[in-house]
């Protein structure tokens, strides 16, 4: 699973369903949602 910073919580958490988007300007991200409280989430992934 991909860990991310839940905004919500203020804790780094697993993500659930998450899926990998690619952003306006091309990079990579992570979508899915706090298993804790449900809150959205987004991870910002590496150029490659």
């Amino acid at each position: 699973m991909v860990k991310a910073r839940c905004m919500k919580c203020r804790v780094e958490r697993e993500m659930k369903d998450a899926k990998e988007t690619t952003m306006k300007n091309g990079r990579k991200a992570m979508k899915g949602v706090c298993v804790n409280c449900g809150t959205n989430m987004f991870r910002i992934m590496g150029k490659k």
